[in-house]
């Protein structure tokens, strides 16, 4: 699966790299988790890069939206848009089934396959707007494939379930359609206000499971902290786990002892937090002793 960078500081390590190109992906969170500035840092490094971008806002107009960034420190973004590299569809107080049937149609078939960044925001008044949850399905499907065929995208979605647990049910439809869902977890206490982020879903691909504080700052935006996740280059167990294997190899037949080497290139410390190197080796090769 060949990643793309997300723009959002101390996140692409966590996803094996980055999201994944031509993905559609949800980022979901209460109001103030920093949903919006998600993701305004994915489609400003897409710009960087010298992709083009497509802003669909469904809730503010694109004044709010440019404003905001530049109170954020993002001040190119005037220059993006006076060079035509991001285009702004402003879709707010329209029939939003219409729009995504008849309208956006139309527009993909100017920019498929432009390996543009796309962003919805939010995402919310589309499920809000059709009541039989069929037809959300329907809806939304429709509208993923659509975008999809531009480029990456990214999808926001707001979280109005007191526990934050996706459990919602305005989430649900949305986690199951997208290939990978981030969620951003806030609390708004006013003496220790807490903010992580955690990847829910990621399809093909590898990716942390953990919760990772993060933090918004001006000129910056979104700062994920790794926490104690650890990369592959910097795992152990499945270093030891080979080492092991090796003492024992002639147990195992060549070809079945070259997959598993295969696939623990693939693993880390995560996966094996609850059982040990010497127990993992004495489970496989205890499959192939007579």
């Amino acid at each position: 699966m060949k990643k793309i960078p997300s723009g959002v500081y101390g996140l692409n390590p966590l996803m094996a790299g980055g999201i994944n190109q031509g993905s559609t992906n949800v980022v979901i969170g209460s109001a103030g988790a920093g949903k919006t500035t998600f993701a305004t840092q994915f489609i400003r490094r897409g710009l960087e890069d010298g992709q083009e971008a497509i802003f669909i806002s469904l809730d503010e107009n694109k004044e709010q939206i440019v404003k905001e960034a530049v109170e954020m420190g993002w001040t190119e973004i005037l220059d993006y848009i006076d060079q035509e590299l991001l285009v702004f569809i402003d879709a707010s107080g329209k029939d939003f089934s219409r729009f995504i049937r008849e309208e956006l149609p139309a527009f993909v078939d100017q920019w498929k396959e432009a390996n543009a960044r796309i962003v919805v925001d939010p995402l919310t008044p589309v499920i809000w707007s059709v009541q039989d949850r069929y037809e959300q399905r329907d809806l939304l499907s429709f509208l993923f494939k659509q975008t999809r065929r531009v480029g990456t995208v990214v999808c926001t979605l707001e979280e109005h379930n007191p526990r934050g647990d996706l459990s919602g049910s305005e989430v649900v439809i949305p986690m199951y359609l997208a290939d990978g869902v981030i969620h951003l977890r806030h609390r708004a206490a006013e003496d220790t206000p807490s903010r992580k982020l955690k990847i829910a879903k990621c399809r093909s691909s590898r990716h942390s499971e953990l919760y990772h504080p993060y933090h918004i700052m001006k000129g910056l935006g979104m700062v994920v902290e790794r926490g104690d996740f650890k990369t592959s280059a910097e795992t152990t167990a499945p270093e030891e786990i080979k080492r092991l294997l090796k003492d024992r190899a002639r147990v195992l037949p060549p070809r079945v002892y070259k997959r598993i080497l295969k696939a623990l290139d693939e693993l880390t410390d995560r996966d094996f937090k609850d059982i040990s190197p010497d127990e993992m080796v004495d489970i496989i090769i205890a499959e192939y002793e007579r």
